[in-house]
């Protein structure tokens, strides 16, 4: 596997150069203690940490039915690394956001009640929510849509929300008890949202506060997903808390502390993170 990621991620960076110049343009100005060499060394190893999740989300989405998830429970892709913990705060709370990022192999988050290997989770399937943004093509929404959640369950998935419509069907099912997943790291894409600024990589950055909103409005338990790299392959899932109830704070602070949490990680591993994505627009 490792000579096909080693193909592909030449493929990628080298031959396609696919988005290189946002991606050298993002990684200049998030570190620019850097010197020009340790630059190129990271966008390197981005385009390989790249390649190597387009193949794990492909095998991922074959993780289906009862033996698909045997499969990826022996392989240990994902592991978390505190169970304890994302149970305590779900069952402290009438309900739970994650707030995740694109780090690790974010294609995978949906597999997370089979990641852990001591404790089990509390979580059931009917009981997730993950928003995520509709693809324009509709082939690989569907495609992608599917991929994601085969481990979760066999039949159609309803936890599987639109991003534009989540804070609608989180009201809807505020009586229930849920576990949402947004991904917040994006640059607001929504004009009509207000937005607030947060400091992120030493640079002034624009963030949706909307979920984080919602979290104080129903007194969720918030939490972060530290989704890190493992030296020897695969991934660990650590959940940090950020409030065992979010009621009374201010939705900023929450998304502070988020910012606060994944700049750590970007220091720690400054390639594990969707460089190709235009974040500061």
């Amino acid at each position: 596997m490792a000579k096909k990621v080693s193909l592909l991620a030449w493929l990628l960076g080298d031959v396609f150069h696919y988005r290189e110049n946002v991606v050298y343009t993002n990684l200049s100005r998030c570190f620019p203690e850097k010197s020009y060499g340790e630059i190129v060394k990271i966008r390197n190893q981005f385009y390989a940490h790249l390649a190597r999740i387009l193949r794990e989300t492909l095998w991922f989405g074959r993780c289906k039915g009862e033996r698909g998830r045997k499969r990826l429970h022996n392989k240990h892709l994902v592991e978390i690394t505190n169970p304890e913990v994302l149970n305590a705060l779900f069952a402290g709370a009438p309900q739970m956001m994650i707030l995740q990022t694109h780090t690790g192999n974010w294609e995978l988050i949906s597999g997370f009640r089979q990641y852990s290997y001591t404790t089990p989770i509390d979580i059931l399937p009917e009981q997730i929510g993950v928003a995520y943004a509709t693809l324009k093509n509709k082939f690989w929404d569907r495609f992608i849509a599917k991929n994601r959640v085969a481990p979760i369950c066999d039949s159609a998935f309803d936890g599987y929300v639109d991003s534009q419509h989540i804070l609608r069907y989180v009201l809807e099912n505020r009586s229930k008890k849920k576990a949402y997943v947004f991904i917040t790291d994006q640059s607001p894409y929504n004009h009509k949202v207000p937005v607030e600024h947060v400091q992120f990589m030493g640079l002034d950055t624009k963030t949706m506060t909307a979920a984080a909103g919602l979290a104080v409005k129903l007194d969720m338990s918030v939490v972060y997903m530290r989704y890190r790299v493992r030296e020897e392959g695969g991934y660990t899932m650590t959940f940090v808390p950020i409030a065992e109830h979010a009621k009374g704070m201010d939705p900023l602070e929450i998304m502070k502390k988020y910012y606060q949490l994944l700049e750590e990680d970007l220091r720690e591993q400054p390639w594990n993170y969707l460089w190709t994505h235009k974040r500061w627009k």
